[in-house]
């Protein structure tokens, strides 16, 4: 027999059906203020669509139900097949729907990469897996279209808006997705220790075919319909097109040798790949892999900005919402002052990665802009380094207001907890990127003081920001022997700083000069949960979280 021995009380209600656009007050108001408006309209529905439990739930089963993959066939063929839950499909085919694969260049409007950054940002708040692909494709688009031949024969299916899951040549998918082989096991981000060769089998040099023979030891989403892959010739490190069948519609020698069994997502494979005589074509000129690729891992950084701020964003309203109906020695929690003090500032830093990611998003609209340029090149890695950082401790915060409740798998704080790494180390971990930020400023000082006379506009009347903006001016007088040791130290500098500044030009002053102080005050620290103004704090939650 079976009886009652208790009431279920005081359990959270399961957060769903919410509007993820609407309900951020940020990421609407900088969506208008960067001529997206035009876009509005999806956005708000598909925030809807995004934010209902149905598709919140398809990020949970994506992650539960894993890839399988499949070396042979049952009659024996070498396939190199990946199997995945229909759930990814439905999130692929919600992803593409919505051209955040390909929008700026589908819709080439002013304001198209604010309008897919916002969507992108909001997608990576129900799975994190789906993006990857997704974001790879995107980035290889500009690459690929500077080979005529070869983009021209991929156009119609990069731009496509249907997601096509069938394992077939390129000529018969109706859509494609691209994604990348770069890392090495000798070398991982130092590309140029490379050992995968090719061999020229039909002319030489740029859109001519190569024979490639090595490995690479992550090569994600390997279902992807080809990658973009760095080999060796006699000229050095080249750039090629892979696909995973041949033009004769064989199957490609790329041979899949495992998953990955990798800490963050479950929904994505990741895998290891070896290269037998794989057919490719050179995509730019040879010798010029590493420049080539510069271009594509410049969209694949924002795209990291991106996804760990709408990983800090989905991270705060889950803890906001846990927080106003769990109650605790006789309060709701979100009643409590020093719970309030946290949440607060949780919320100061989720609008500061917001603001950012748009703003690095904009300077995308205007390549040729000078000061647009040294932000693409300068803050980009910088912002990678500080907010994919960021994201590691602020996920573990909002798991901490959850308890013992956020530390279970079949909660979502836990995918949260164990995604929010990854982009640190993806596309460069931390040191890569603050010395990228160091290689940039040297080699474009002008833009860089561009970047320093844009900052200082916005802190002049600021005196902290005004010395912040100041000693980034003179961090260019430091001995560059002591300037890689001090590069961590100058990037969170110049990040703080550009945070500050756009707080000041489109947060409410108040919250601003929260944010400014808080993140300048030495006692704070990086515990969140140390403002220093309770009086605020009503504000700035019914800003972050008005639902």
């Amino acid at each position: 027999m079976q009886w009652p021995t208790h009431e279920v009380s005081n359990q959270v209600p399961e957060l769903g059906d919410y509007n993820i656009f609407a309900s951020d007050i940020v990421l609407a108001d900088g969506v208008r203020r960067a001529q997206a408006g035009w876009h509005e309209e999806n956005l708000t529905r598909f925030g809807a669509q995004l934010g209902s439990k149905e598709i919140l739930l398809l990020g949970e089963l994506a992650n539960r139900h894993l890839p399988e993959f499949n070396s042979h066939d049952r009659f024996g063929n070498r396939v190199d097949f990946v199997e995945f839950h229909p759930s990814w499909h439905e999130l692929l085919r919600l992803l593409r729907k919505e051209g955040l694969h390909a929008l700026p260049w589908i819709q080439p409007k002013t304001g198209a990469h604010v309008a897919r950054a916002a969507g992108y940002f909001m997608q990576s708040q129900v799975e994190a897996g789906s993006l990857c692909p997704t974001t790879m494709t995107f980035a290889s688009i500009p690459v690929l279209a500077n080979e005529p031949k070869l983009f021209s024969e991929l156009q119609s299916k990069l731009f496509s808006c249907e997601h096509d899951p069938r394992d077939l040549p390129i000529p018969q998918k109706q859509s494609i997705l691209i994604g990348m082989g770069m890392t090495e096991k000798q070398g991982g981000s130092d590309v140029r220790t490379n050992s995968t060769v090719a061999r020229a089998t039909n002319g030489e040099g740029r859109g001519t075919e190569y024979a490639l023979t090595g490995h690479k030891w992550f090569f994600s989403a390997p279902m992807c319909d080809a990658h973009l892959v760095l080999a060796r010739t006699d000229a050095g490190l080249s750039c090629f097109f892979v696909p995973r069948w041949r033009p004769d519609g064989s199957k490609n020698a790329v041979l899949v040798q495992r998953l990955k069994e990798k800490l963050g997502n479950r929904s994505n494979s990741s895998s290891e790949v070896e290269f037998q005589d794989a057919y490719g074509v050179m995509v730019g000129e040879e010798g010029r892999g590493i420049p080539t690729i510069i271009e594509m891992a410049n969209h694949t950084r924002l795209d990291c900005v991106i996804g760990s701020a709408g990983l800090m964003r989905h991270a705060f309203v889950q803890a906001a919402h846990h927080a106003r109906h769990r109650s605790a020695f006789g309060r709701k929690l979100a009643e409590q002052p020093l719970m309030r003090n946290v949440l607060s500032d949780l919320a100061l830093e989720s609008e500061a990665a917001t603001l950012l990611m748009l703003r690095l998003a904009s300077a995308f609209e205007t390549p040729d802009d000078p000061l647009q340029r040294a932000w693409r090149r300068i803050v980009t890695p910088a912002a990678k380094f500080w907010i994919c950082k960021r994201t590691l401790e602020f996920t573990g915060e909002c798991m901490e207001v959850w308890g013992g409740n956020g530390y279970v798998e079949n909660a979502p704080m836990a995918r949260m907890y164990r995604e929010a790494p990854v982009n640190s180390i993806w596309e460069g971990s931390g040191n890569v990127m603050c010395l990228d930020v160091l290689r940039a400023i040297e080699r474009e000082t002008e833009g860089f003081l561009l970047l320093l006379n844009d900052l200082g506009n916005v802190a002049a009347a600021h005196a902290g920001l005004h010395g912040l903006v100041a000693a980034l001016r003179n961090d260019l007088m430091t001995p560059p022997e002591q300037r890689e040791m001090l590069a961590r130290r100058l990037v969170q500098r110049l990040v703080i700083a550009v945070q500050g500044s756009l707080m000041l030009q489109h947060a409410p002053t108040a919250v601003a000069e929260a944010f400014i102080a808080s993140r300048m005050d030495s006692e704070c620290g990086r515990v969140y949960g140390t403002l220093a103004a309770p009086i605020l704090q009503q504000s700035i939650l019914e800003r972050a979280w008005p639902v």
